[in-house]
């Protein structure tokens, strides 16, 4: 497997000669200045290609290999306008990372959300910090201070009572921060989004349901997969994060059965996966090997990271934590092992994409990161911890 290492650019504060002494062998990054629906232009990528392989001037020895993510806009995932001239420019940057050498790209199609948590910082039993969903905070964010409509009715009972009498206890401070740890996850985060104008996003989904979502993503795999197809290029969708709905909007991509219904409606090699066992995690009836059995020939990028489903609940809504690499709900030394089988097959069928690049997804900030201004789930040495440890279970299981 090639170990990879997310960079978010020269803002970054970790940087390319810190990612260099991790070990990694490839750089996952994206062009997250650029407004979504707008075209890469072959100048930008080089650009960034440049900062990877010689920062400062000095050869790195890594490449950009991944992107993560060239994202689809909000017009294309709701069908409104410009919804065709933000197809147009998706295709025109799959045209242009091509001619530079890039052909394996990572999307989502989450609704107005990323991923979303309700505590960047939750202390954790080793002294360092993580992230965690809490079910109770979220409806606390989503009741009685997003007061978005209809709210009230997405929770039970029980849950709305145990808000109702938690924020009863928040002070300014406590507002504040929960608001902004929900805002984290949000494209374009922390500092643009207001609660009016998440409610004004979400107001372009009302009446989109489940399956009206599901049919815009393929028709827009439908689109791009022929352009994506005669360049090379892999096209690898990551899951909903965390698996289920929250502010009302609807999911499509957050178990096996739903990455089945758009794998077998679009089927091509291009139209793949992003294998995150923590966002899937989450989901008590998640079976890595049985995914892998399934899809494992689709998948062309994986996240390995971990959750453990912890307090309350609420339907299919989870509280989780964001677990160690290698301790938590996933078995995550049986997955690298399944993911290694599928790598060995590919090879004995001649395929050029055998191996399957893969980072440490999220991390505990741990020593010198609980201080220094990583961003959230993106320390160094968490995510370096991370990495030596699965490092180790592909060599013993390989």
């Amino acid at each position: 497997m090639q170990q990879t290492w997310r960079w978010f650019g020269p803002s970054d504060p970790i940087s390319i000669t810190d990612i260099k002494q991790t070990g990694a062998n490839g750089v996952v990054t994206a062009l997250h200045h650029i407004p979504n629906g707008q075209v890469w232009t072959k100048a930008e990528i080089q650009k960034r290609q440049h900062e990877v392989e010689s920062p400062g001037g000095t050869p790195s020895g890594l490449n950009w290999d991944v992107v993560e993510s060239l994202p689809v806009s909000e017009a294309i995932k709701s069908k409104s306008a410009p919804v065709s001239a933000h197809l147009d420019a998706y295709k025109q940057s799959l045209r242009n990372l091509a001619e530079c050498g890039i052909r394996t790209v990572c999307y989502n199609f989450m609704p107005v959300l990323d991923w979303t948590r309700t505590d960047l910082r939750h202390s954790f039993d080793n002294g360092g910090y993580t992230m965690r969903f809490d079910v109770v905070d979220f409806a606390i964010f989503d009741c009685f201070l997003l007061q978005r409509p209809g709210a009230l009715q997405d929770y039970g009972i029980e849950t709305i009572e145990e808000a109702r009498e938690r924020f009863a206890t928040f002070n300014d401070l406590d507002k504040t921060t929960l608001v902004q740890n929900v805002i984290a996850g949000l494209p374009g985060a922390n500092d643009t989004w207001t609660l009016s104008g998440i409610l004004e996003a979400l107001a372009v989904y009302n009446g989109i349901t489940p399956d009206d979502l599901r049919q815009n993503l393929i028709d827009f795999l439908a689109e791009v997969v022929p352009t994506a197809e005669a360049l090379g290029i892999k096209l690898c969708c990551h899951p909903d994060d965390p698996p289920f709905s929250l502010l009302g909007l609807p999911r499509v991509l957050s178990t096996l059965e739903d990455f089945t219904r758009i794998l077998n409606a679009v089927d091509s090699r291009s139209n793949g996966v992003t294998f995150c066992t923590g966002s899937l995690g989450v989901n008590e009836d998640f079976d890595p090997l049985e995914f892998i059995g399934q899809h494992g020939h689709r998948i062309h990028f994986a996240h390995l990271r971990n959750t453990t489903r912890d307090g309350a609940r609420d339907g299919a809504k989870r509280s989780f934590i964001e677990s160690e690499h290698l301790h938590g709900d996933t078995g995550i030394v049986e997955t690298v092992r399944a993911l290694l089988a599928e790598e060995r097959r590919r090879k004995a069928e001649g395929r050029d994409d055998h191996s399957i690049p893969m980072r440490p997804d999220h991390g505990h900030a741990l020593l010198h990161d609980r201080s220094d201004s990583t961003l959230p789930g993106y320390p160094l040495i968490g995510r370096l911890r991370g990495l030596a440890e699965l490092r180790g279970v592909i060599l013993a299981c390989g």
